[in-house]
């Protein structure tokens, strides 16, 4: 097939653009001829609460990668539009994951169809935000209403879905994150991040939202009876670090912060390093990171809301428990008990069969089948 994938690339960063680029790959792979279109501009500087949007890494040799996409420009919405209308590739491949994108992505995409050959198939992450505004519905229709087929990577996902289209969607977990490398021995990756080797670490990874539940965590953790134990948090706070400051303040040397966005030359470093992943999230449709976990062959805790459960089968691979301190505490401490983890690394290499790119890309042209 033609296909044109839209959305984050080279040179955004983060786990979007990983993403993209590797279906890009596995279609190519396939001998499908793949072209790639990102931003020019995602978010304004205003709305983007992270410190840096893009990376200073060479682009990949192996994709074709053009930075053509304005999210605030509609001259640019219209002209891409009746570019890929002209241009008329077989499948549009997008991703969404929140409404802001849904006026640029919709109108694009109203056009493109024009030419009665294009069919638009997205990967959705999110239906409803994390955090909700009153644009949320009629973005979500403008953008959902445009789109051919699609596929899900969490039932609540596909039943919220249900709310806005009866286009065809299927459900396909979230594959697994291959581009980070291989683990790294304890001792080496504990020396590069500057950590003791003599201490058990575990985990918390990624940007830091309300919705993510890290005060949960360190509420949790001083409930832990091991003093001994750390949390190793690595992310960019996407909130108020502030509001995290009295009980960090009460766990000292418990808890080591490691602040800021983390390279993906790196992020092999922290998964070698900790015995477990703990996602205490309040919401939630589903995680990248606990595929990265899963890339790593390391053991998780998380809580029982959205995807989360589909993701992690309780007593497999990690615990699954409930969104509270009390709950989130216990887990932990599981995790020391009965050679649990033990039990989930013999487990790893059977559930890793299912997160497959793949699979993934075998279902989003099942969709884009289903649609002619």
């Amino acid at each position: 097939m033609k296909i044109v994938i839209l959305g984050p690339a080279h040179p955004y960063r983060g786990g979007l653009a990983a993403i993209m680029e590797t279906m890009a790959r596995e279609y190519q792979s396939r001998g499908d001829e793949v072209k790639v279109y990102t931003f020019s501009l995602q978010y304004p500087s205003l709305l983007f609460p992270g410190k840096s949007q893009t990376v200073d890494t060479p682009p990949p040799h192996d994709l074709d990668i053009e930075r053509v996409v304005n999210t605030c420009n509609p001259l640019n919405w219209v002209a891409l539009g009746e570019r890929l209308r002209r241009e008329a590739p077989d499948m549009i491949l997008m991703k969404y994951w929140t409404p802001f994108m849904a006026p640029c992505f919709g109108t694009i995409c109203r056009i493109a169809r024009r030419n009665g050959k294009t069919k638009v198939i997205c990967q959705i992450d999110n239906v409803e935000p994390h955090e909700h505004h009153l644009i949320d519905k009629p973005f979500n229709r403008y953008y959902l209403g445009a789109v051919d087929g699609f596929v899900y990577m969490s039932e609540q996902v596909g039943n919220e879905l249900k709310a806005y289209t009866s286009a065809p969607a299927i459900f396909s977990p979230h594959p697994m994150f291959e581009n980070f490398g291989e683990r790294v021995e304890r001792t080496e990756a504990c020396q590069r991040l500057g950590l003791d080797a003599d201490k058990r670490y575990l985990l918390f990874f990624g940007l830091i939202r309300d919705y993510k539940g890290l005060d949960l965590l360190l509420e949790a953790f001083e409930k832990i009876e091991d003093k001994a134990l750390r949390l190793l948090v690595a992310g960019e706070f996407y909130n108020d670090k502030e509001q995290y400051r009295t009980a960090l303040d009460r766990l000292g040397e418990r808890v080591v912060l490691h602040e800021g966005f983390v390279k993906d030359e790196d992020v092999c470093n922290y998964f070698s390093v900790a015995d477990a992943l703990i996602l205490p999230y309040r919401t939630a449709t589903q995680s990248g990171v606990t595929q990265i976990a899963y890339n790593f062959s390391v053991p998780m805790v998380v809580t029982r809301v959205g995807g989360l459960p589909e993701i992690v089968a309780d007593g497999k691979v990690g615990f699954v428990c409930e969104p509270t301190t009390e709950s989130i505490a216990d887990a932990i401490e599981r995790l020391y008990k009965d050679d649990a983890l033990a039990h989930f690394a013999e487990n790893f290499p059977a559930e890793r069969k299912r997160f497959s790119w793949a699979t993934m890309c075998d279902k989003l042209v099942e969709v884009y089948n289903k649609t002619k």
